[in-house]
């Protein structure tokens, strides 16, 4: 229908999903054969407090649905699924240090448009934060089966998301960042290449914008600049990684979201 319309729409575009399919599809496009995709992204509160060490920087909700839906990943060449909350590891990013990343259902349309032996995205946490979210769900705090309680019906799932939102809520003192790491590896001309992205980015002080809506919000309007440009015309419904694709079109994205102190840095290592 888009194509018929003769309309582009490029769909889920903010930082991850969105510049992590951007830059996946542009290392992709680089190498003659991909083998090998890790995404690491999280959203999180500068200052850690107790108990949950986390903040919302949009709805507890959906927050909550990374925590029970299954995550699809590549595997060998398959796509597997395994729960939410699994395969923890602990890596170190530098101005924040040592964080746990878990699986989440955020390829998305990787899955499908980009060829490679494994890939797999992971959401980064405070260390802590998963193990207190596995003892929710798995008491049943984060189950939608309707209880009974006091003779009215509720779902625990949408109880809890009431609860944690007032914990959770950004207050107008409380500053965050966020934080991706993108590392993309395979062949090149029969040697070694390997791709690594960072992102690194805090509360805007100047602006009072914070660090989760400049890094999703500032994707989008560049890419509709970009288009409203006419760096990329092709029709119809377009994941990020076909823009990533194109090499023109990913510097226009950088650059934009340079000016905006929106940083991604960038590094290529021959082995």
């Amino acid at each position: 229908m888009a194509k018929k319309k003769n309309v582009t729409a490029v769909v889920d575009c903010g930082v991850a999903p969105g510049m992590s399919n951007l830059l996946v599809g542009y290392a992709d496009s680089q190498l003659d054969k991909t083998e090998n995709i890790k995404v690491y992204v999280g959203g999180l509160p500068q200052i850690r407090e107790w108990p949950f060490e986390y903040k919302a920087v949009f709805s507890p909700a959906d927050v909550l649905e990374e925590y029970i839906r299954p995550a699809r990943y590549i595997q060998d060449g398959r796509i597997v699924t395994k729960s939410a909350l699994s395969e923890v590891e602990y890596i170190y990013f530098d101005h924040v240090g040592t964080l746990e990343a878990f699986n989440t259902d955020g390829l998305r349309t990787l899955v499908t448009t980009i060829k490679a032996e494994n890939m797999i995205e992971k959401t980064l946490r405070y260390p802590g934060h998963i193990e207190l979210m596995k003892v929710f769900r798995e008491a049943g705090f984060f189950s939608k089966k309707s209880i009974r309680v006091k003779g009215v019906d509720i779902i625990p799932f949408d109880v809890t998301a009431k609860i944690l939102s007032a914990d959770w809520k950004l207050k107008a003192e409380d500053r965050d960042i966020t934080i991706m790491r993108v590392i993309v590896d395979g062949e090149q001309g029969g040697k070694r290449r390997r791709f690594t992205f960072e992102l690194f980015d805090r509360f805007d002080e100047k602006t009072g914008v914070h660090s989760m809506a400049r890094t999703t919000g500032y994707t989008a309007t560049a890419v509709l600049r970009m288009l409203a440009d006419g760096h990329f015309s092709e029709k119809g419904i377009i994941p990020p990684e076909r823009i990533g694709k194109i090499p023109e079109c990913v510097d226009y994205m950088l650059k934009e979201l340079e000016q905006r102190r929106v940083i991604y840095t960038q590094k290529l290592e021959r082995f």
